[in-house]
């Protein structure tokens, strides 16, 4: 007969963008309570702070030098292409958390909906956003799951998959709920041993309004509402239930355009296509990769960093501007990463904004395109305040695009001083950085708890041994 004392136990980690100790009170009285319950630890922060980095490094237990993941995008070297949110599992270098305990229990099974990277992974369960996209241009709500079948199953129940309110000017409360139903239903079904829940909602108030309390009260109490939800009926069913935030958000005022510097320095390359300038990284001596309050600067002549390296700390706005030694100080030491990195003062964040006439800006500019995009744009998170009535004039594109017009969805401002909230620098004061809950009390040290050991306060949790670590 198995020990009982080995036997992995039932874990569930919700993982709350964007909440801070700062956040927890009144607002979200059934945060509150699990965390009054039980511990609260703030959480060392990881540069980039931002998803796709941090969640690899809480996954593997292992910093960007070695997951890779030094952002939620970089430039790909062999075709010279930026691509960000790219979502193959096989991008992350390092061993993941479920792997490790599916080592130590042959009968553990995990479920992963909508962590990033979740394609392709060795995870048992798999859910994630993933639109179709038909030859005629359209764009259609739609999600990956493994196994297969379970796509069709979850939105015969749930309904099709809200994309356009997980992300855009439409992002709200519904896309996370129906997530949150999404692993109710799978753990009705398939039992996990473990399972990772993501839920973005907070993270769109706090980027449009910034992190003032009475600007999210709204977004608290709905996240508040999911969460609560959840951690009782993960909870009844004998899960201890870890929540978790990856970054805590800044109020900033001030855009900086890393990439307009290195153009007016004749750093940076673009050609003309149908009146409209394109940047031309492959040609540019430089490109910024911008990301939020980070950016990775790739620089073609390595004889030419130190010049590249000069403008940038002689811009307003940049704090850091990390060399190879600085990436080594901050495990940023990866060959993704740029020649040099960029942090932003407090108050700042990047965009990638490389135009100066906005009337040569690239069609998709003014669309939600997260793939075609050189860089991460929060503006997409707001309908250009010029469009006097913009659900008629969103409609009336939407309608073209049924009856198979090309026709582009371009309502999103060039505005990026709309953006109030930004993350991505190492937090000032660990009140207003990421969080761990939980009941389990017994299972975290005293004090901050690293962002790389949150990897072993899961695996405490499953009742799996934290061994030497898997060859990486």
């Amino acid at each position: 007969m198995a020990d009982p004392r080995h036997e992995p136990r039932k874990t569930v980690v919700l993982c709350a963008v964007g909440l801070t100790p700062s956040l927890l009170g009144e607002a979200t009285p059934r945060l509150k309570a699990f965390a009054d319950a039980g511990a609260k630890v703030p959480v060392g922060g990881v540069l980039p702070a931002v998803t796709a980095t941090v969640q690899s490094t809480y996954l593997t237990g292992e910093p960007p030098s070695r997951h890779g993941a030094v952002g939620n995008g970089w430039l790909f070297r062999d075709t010279m292409e930026v691509r960000l949110w790219q979502q193959s599992n096989r991008l992350v270098q390092a061993p993941k958390v479920w792997e490790r305990a599916r080592a130590a229990s042959p009968g553990f099974t995990c479920a992963n909906l909508c962590w990033w990277f979740a394609m392709y992974s060795s995870a048992d369960i798999t859910v994630t956003p993933r639109p179709m996209y038909p030859a005629d241009g359209r764009k259609i709500p739609d999600c990956y799951t493994r196994p297969g079948d379970l796509r069709d199953w979850l939105q015969a129940q749930l309904g099709q998959f809200p994309l356009f309110k997980f992300w855009g000017p439409g992002a709200s409360i519904d896309s996370t709920r129906w997530i949150a139903e999404a692993a109710k239903l799978i753990d009705r079904r398939f039992d996990p041993t473990l399972s990772l829940v993501y839920l973005p909602h907070l993270d769109y108030g706090l980027q449009k309004k910034g992190p003032a309390l009475s600007g999210i009260r709204d977004d608290l109490g709905r996240l508040d509402a999911v969460a609560g939800d959840l951690i009782d009926f993960f909870e009844a069913r004998g899960a201890r239930v870890i929540v978790l935030s990856e970054y805590g958000l800044a109020p900033v005022t001030r855009p900086i355009h890393p990439n307009r510097a290195l153009r007016a320095a004749g750093l940076l390359s673009h050609r003309m296509e149908l009146g409209r300038e394109v940047v031309d990284i492959g040609g540019s001596a430089a490109f910024a990769v911008a990301d939020h309050q980070v950016a990775h600067v790739y620089v073609a002549d390595p004889a030419r960093i130190p010049e590249v390296k000069a403008l940038f700390e002689g811009l307003p706005g940049v704090e850091q501007v990390l060399d190879d030694s600085g990436k080594r100080d901050h495990g940023l030491d990866h060959a993704r990463a740029g020649e040099l990195v960029l942090v932003a003062e407090p108050d700042a964040w990047f965009t990638y904004y490389y135009w100066e006439d906005d009337g040569r800006a690239p069609d998709y500019a003014r669309t939600v395109d997260i793939h075609r995009k050189p860089g991460y744009d929060p503006v997409e998170l707001f309908v250009d305040p010029a469009i006097r009535r913009p659900r008629v004039a969103l409609g009336q594109r939407i309608v073209r695009r049924k009856l198979g017009f090309r026709t582009l969805l371009d309502v999103i401002p060039l505005d990026a001083t709309l953006v109030h909230g930004s993350h991505g620098r190492l937090p000032d004061d660990p009140e207003h950085g990421p969080l761990l809950l939980t009941r389990q009390t017994d299972m975290l040290d005293a004090g901050e708890l690293a962002a790389a050991d949150v990897h072993d306060v899961i695996l405490r949790h499953l009742n799996v041994s934290v061994r030497e670590p898997m060859s990486r």
